[in-house]
């Protein structure tokens, strides 16, 4: 800004500057809020949200790996519980089904198709910050969609989402 106005600044305007940020450096303003982020939880913080993330992974897996199959249900989660859509594709339900329906009932959808190396992967991530309540809720959904099925009522699922101000766009 000058006193004429705003202008456009040239290559040598100023000389102390270490020049121009560029994409392989990264993105700034992430790592400014990453920092914030832990310096506002402290080490103490920091432990008790991770613990917290965790918990909530390994809650949802535990309701859910009857459910869906769990290819690592056996074992304990870490931050993400991985599922699939190997029970529900025998009726012809895939990820994207259940992720659209998701959208139906008001949901952020996991996310889908990842790891790539596991075949119809729903990968599950809580955060720390999800109360109970939500997670609750998230798992109830979770089930009736896989009650749905069971039940042989499929359709529905390869209509939704029908309330959401974007209908199914073509994946």
């Amino acid at each position: 800004k000058t006193d004429e106005g705003y202008k456009l600044e040239k290559k040598n305007d100023r000389p102390t500057s270490f020049g121009r940020l560029k994409g392989f450096q990264g993105q700034f303003g992430m790592f400014v809020r990453a920092l914030t982020y832990m310096m506002s939880h402290g080490k103490d913080g920091l432990s008790q949200v991770s613990s917290d993330a965790v918990l909530n992974a390994n809650y949802i897996l535990a309701h859910l790996k009857h459910d869906y199959h769990a290819p690592f249900g056996d074992k304990t989660c870490m931050h993400e519980a991985l599922l699939t859509d190997k029970i529900q594709k025998d009726a012809g339900v895939t990820t994207i089904d259940i992720a659209k329906t998701l959208v139906e009932y008001g949901m952020h959808p996991m996310t889908i198709y990842f790891p790539l190396v596991v075949n119809g992967a729903m990968l599950i991530e809580p955060t720390e910050t999800e109360s109970k309540e939500t997670i609750d809720r998230f798992i109830a959904v979770m089930k009736m969609i896989a009650k749905d099925i069971r039940d042989g009522d499929t359709e529905k699922f390869h209509t939704y989402p029908l309330s959401s101000p974007r209908r199914r766009l073509d994946e």
